[in-house]
């Protein structure tokens, strides 16, 4: 009983941050701009966060406004990759490509507004279950986080590296080197522990290391502009949006499927390296496995999954959103990302002079909690948003890519620029786009190289200091129960990819 008025209490707080107009309005306009950027395809909640970020730092916006605001557009375009993914067969991100499978089969048997409007449905129930065990479980880890020593820190971050090699899509060693290509970057500067240069060519605007944003704008959103010019003159066909009104009966129908995904979403969620992607995955096969149990009804017969089922579109709907939510869990509480964007959350985290982590509950319950709370307002405005604007959203897939790319280029440019005035900042942006280009189109994951360059000084620090306490005995890594858990789940994870049992993982 106490728990719960702890967090009752907490919630409160956080009402009171999230309900000032000006944060009401925040989170308005990063639902709005998530849904059309997850709308717009192969840009993604990364990239969206990506270009909003400069703009929320130069404008001088509280820690916990920017946070929330960043928060909409993360969940903003897991909503909107649902369109693109069933009208044109054309997944907004990742975490929309199972949603394309049974979700475009339906628009071209004429239900596409069916189809929009249970995915919506689908996405705010995700959302809100995944809100609620946030809630209950974020306490608990914030307090067990706590007792984390340095030794404990590196433990957990090998543990999360060798996950992200585990379930990543490209083949581990790929994932390995791109995680060590962002430890890298991490590393160019003045060592903290030394004063000495690392990696700096003699040139005095690497002295302070590589700035943080410019890393995230060159890896995601420059890459992405480059494979969007590529893609320039790719013809795209529009599709008829049709309504339904059989939705509160198919919800009924559906509920434990919706459940099911929520689910597997928000604990998929949890693990550091995964994303939106795999869980959507994860929750279409277990769909399909528990299909012959459930089927059985008076209602017409289902299709076979691939071919239009309902239940293919509403589990990885659910998940992925679910996904989102869970990735935000070891974020706050540990200040380990759960998924790439939640790695550029961190990022901005930090650019705001906030730590994540078990502390962040202590000395800034007003920001955790205010952005918890807002999570949950953001998605009941996504789903008033998302259900009456369907029409309207659809008109944005017929935007020229040659009118995008300029659009977006010119926004990414003069945000970085603003902050510091310094042309060498572009220059390199430009540098570690062309770069990331180049990785993608060779199959490395950016999300690994973005990942290891947030959590490359965490690693460094922590590792210090570990071996400081225990005079240089490494040894001691592996000494305490939670440091020992951590490695044996590495070395179990490690093992079984080793033996060649990969994760199924889903098309595209």
């Amino acid at each position: 009983m106490e728990y719960l008025t702890e967090i009752f209490a907490s919630l409160s707080l956080g009402l009171g941050v999230a309900i000032s107009p000006m944060n009401l309005g925040l989170v308005l306009a990063g639902c709005l701009f998530g849904t059309l950027i997850g709308a717009l395809p192969g840009l993604g909640p990364v990239n969206g966060v990506a270009i909003v970020l400069p703009f929320a730092y130069t404008l001088g916006l509280e820690p916990a406004s920017a946070l929330m605001l960043l928060a909409g557009i993360y969940y903003g375009a897991e909503y909107g990759g649902r369109i693109s993914s069933i009208l044109l067969n054309i997944p907004g991100d990742a975490g929309a490509v199972m949603t394309a499978v049974d979700g475009y089969p339906l628009a071209q048997q004429g239900q596409a507004g069916r189809a929009l409007a249970l995915s919506a449905i689908a996405s705010f129930v995700g959302s809100m279950m995944a809100l609620v065990l946030l809630v209950l479980a974020t306490p608990i880890l914030a307090k067990l986080a706590l007792a984390f020593g340095p030794r404990d820190f590196v433990a957990l971050l090998v543990f999360a590296f060798v996950c992200l090699a585990r379930v990543s899509d490209a083949r581990p060693a790929k994932t390995l080197s791109a995680l060590a290509l962002g430890l890298l970057l991490a590393m160019v500067g003045i060592d903290s522990g030394t004063g000495l240069f690392r990696f700096t060519f003699d040139l005095p605007n690497l002295f302070d290391g590589v700035d943080m944003l410019v890393v995230i704008i060159g890896l995601f959103a420059i890459s992405e502009m480059f494979a969007l010019v590529e893609r320039t003159f790719e013809s795209v066909s529009s599709a008829q949006v049709t309504r339904s009104a059989q939705l509160l009966l198919d919800m009924l129908r559906f509920r434990w499927t919706l459940v099911r995904g929520s689910l597997v979403g928000f604990f998929v969620g949890l693990l550091p390296g995964t994303g939106a992607s795999i869980a959507s995955t994860i929750a279409y096969g277990v769909e399909q496995r528990v299909q012959p149990a459930t089927s059985s009804s008076g209602l017409s017969p289902e299709p076979q999954f691939g071919q239009g089922n309902l239940r293919g579109l509403l589990a990885p709907e659910s998940a992925n959103n679910g996904a989102a939510v869970g990735a935000m869990v070891p974020m706050l509480t540990l200040g380990l990302p759960g998924s790439g964007t939640t790695a550029v959350m961190l990022g901005a985290l930090l650019m705001f002079n906030v730590t994540p982590g078990p502390l962040l509950f202590t000395t800034n319950p007003e920001l955790a909690w205010g952005l918890i709370v807002s999570m949950f307002i953001g998605n009941l405005l996504l789903l008033l948003l998302n259900l009456p604007l369907i029409g309207w959203f659809v008109r944005l897939l017929a935007v020229q890519r040659y009118l995008l790319v300029p659009l977006v280029v010119m926004l990414t440019f003069a945000g970085v620029y603003a902050i510091q005035g310094d042309r060498f900042d572009l220059l390199l942006m430009v540098g570690l786009g062309s770069l990331a280009f180049g990785l993608r189109k060779l199959g490395f994951p950016l999300v690994a190289v973005i990942l290891g360059f947030v959590l490359g000084e965490l690693f460094e620090v922590n590792l210090r200091r570990a071996l400081s306490i225990s005079n240089g005995d490494w040894l001691a890594l592996w000494q305490g129960p939670v440091a020992l858990g951590f490695w044996i789940l590495a070395l179990g994870v490690a093992g079984a990819a080793w033996l060649g049992r990969p994760v199924r993982q889903g098309p595209g």
